[in-house]
């Protein structure tokens, strides 16, 4: 167990958790309806919105079913136990897949379901070149001589107002601006280790995150990820005492591949474990903007009280891919990160931070957001809903509160990287499991993009991946 003192569970989790346990009694049978939202909400004396976000968890534990119009349903069967990654540190050696599997070649995409950036037609990308031409027209000539280092300041000072509106007191000077938040994340790495050292990595996870561990010669060390919820931290406490790892390197809300937020309280508790174990924290935070409904949700980097969260950000999920422009919020390494950065690449590209700057004092950031989050919301329920109707019986398919991905998990006995081979020669991407793993699991899963528009030649595509799923099974 961790030695943090448990924090008090908040009310959906401690109804799911009542739920969950009915069902895995025998009390709550397979195929039998839950109790309505509206009867829940009744007999428990909370909110809709505390019923759903239990249900949601349940759903994504596997445990429930939705059906459209008709409430939810225990699952046919109680879901597999998860796959366990090896909890041995262990070099890592998957560079040559994601070029592989990632790369395209000479096939035409007609349904980028494996892209890991969202259509570009949800982008203000009129706006970027209005606001690219009037950033550039104010650029005075020092600023792309003598003030290359540390960033353009206007867009510090815009990135620091969005943390305070958030509740975070982040200093403009705290901020190191970087080509996209990878190099960003890929410095901090590289400040925190040395080759050898061991450094704590969720399972599935970010397929760069293992690319980084890679070039620069480290151990990977797992942490089991629930999809719901994120990185487990008991065994991330037993790991911890075990193995001494240099650095952790997470994605705390909504996760790539998973799509998992991690609580509050659970954030809070990561941090306490982690700073009372001397293990800085690299938290990669690009899909924070992009809630389904609400606010985003606070970083971990918020309950941190010594400066040790290097909190890694980024436009290109939300604004604009190809600007790369990221930043990392380094507290007390900020220093030391800056001058990593300056002597890599000196600085990142001033016209796209100019740009963005301008975007950003515009305001009308705030505005693309919310039809953003409302588009992705409405393309996952019909990805989601394409998946379960046209994939095989048993198929399931987390259920994320935000961003873009869904991780779907097929039966046992098939196989993705097959799938994969067998999409692309018609010219439907996806990513399969084992990229998202040090060790090769996940090989009956795969991410799915639902940041594209929903098509009819989208749903044709699902449906088409649901016949090669079948003609690919092991």
């Amino acid at each position: 167990m961790s030695d943090a003192a448990p924090p008090e569970r908040p009310l959906y989790r401690q109804l799911a958790d009542d739920i969950a346990a009915l069902v895995r009694s025998g009390a709550l049978r397979p195929g039998e309806r839950l109790p309505s939202v509206r009867q829940t909400q009744a007999s428990r004396g909370c909110s809709a919105a505390t019923v759903f976000q239990a249900y949601h968890l349940l759903e994504s534990r596997g445990l429930v079913r939705a059906a459209q119009r008709s409430g939810y349903f225990v699952a046919p069967s109680a879901p597999p136990p998860p796959v366990l990654p090896p909890r041995e540190p262990q070099p890592v050696a998957v560079s040559e897949m994601v070029f592989q599997l990632l790369g395209t070649g000479e096939h035409d995409i007609h349904a980028p379901l494996g892209s890991a950036f969202p259509s570009a037609t949800l982008l203000p990308l009129d706006a970027l070149r209005r606001a690219l031409a009037a950033g550039n027209r104010r650029l005075k000539p020092a600023e792309l001589t003598q003030h290359l280092p540390g960033g353009h300041a206007e867009l510090r000072r815009q990135i620091a107002v969005r943390y305070l509106r958030q509740g975070l007191s982040v200093s403009p000077d705290e901020i190191v601006l970087t080509d996209g938040a990878l190099e960003g994340l890929n410095l901090s790495l590289q400040l925190l280790t040395r080759p050898g050292d061991a450094v704590l990595i969720e399972s599935p996870g970010f397929y760069a995150a293992l690319q980084a561990l890679e070039r620069l010669g480290l151990r990977a060390v797992e942490v089991p990820g629930d999809a719901a919820e994120g990185a487990d931290l008991d065994a991330m406490a037993a790991l911890i005492a075990r193995h001494a790892p240099k650095a952790c390197w997470l994605m705390t809300s909504f996760q790539n591949p998973l799509g998992s937020l991690m609580p509050p309280e659970k954030k809070r508790a990561l941090v306490a474990l982690l700073e009372r174990h001397g293990v800085p924290l690299i938290e990669d935070d690009v899909y924070a903007e992009l809630p389904h409904d609400g606010a985003p949700p606070l970083p971990a980097k918020a309950f941190s009280t010594r400066g040790e969260v290097l909190h890694a950000g980024s436009f290109a999920k939300t604004l604009a891919p190809g600007y790369r422009v990221g930043w990392v919020a380094a507290g007390r390494f900020a220093p030391a990160l800056l001058r990593a950065k300056l002597s890599q690449s000196l600085s990142g590209s001033w016209p796209a931070q100019a740009a963005v700057a301008h975007y950003l004092a515009g305001g009308d950031y705030d505005r693309h957001l919310r039809a953003l989050r409302r588009a992705l919301a409405e393309q996952q329920r019909a990805l989601r809903a394409a998946v379960l109707q046209h994939f095989p019986a048993g198929t399931r398919v987390t259920r994320p509160l935000g961003g873009y991905f869904v991780w779907v998990a097929l039966p046992a006995g098939h196989d993705s990287l097959a799938l994969h081979r067998a999409a692309l020669a018609e010219g439907i991407s996806l990513a399969p499991g084992p990229l998202f793993s040090a060790s090769g699991e996940f090989g009956h899963c795969l991410r799915l993009n639902s940041g594209q528009p929903w098509t009819p030649a989208l749903a044709r595509a699902v449906a088409r991946l649901g016949e090669l799923i079948r003609s690919c099974q092991g």
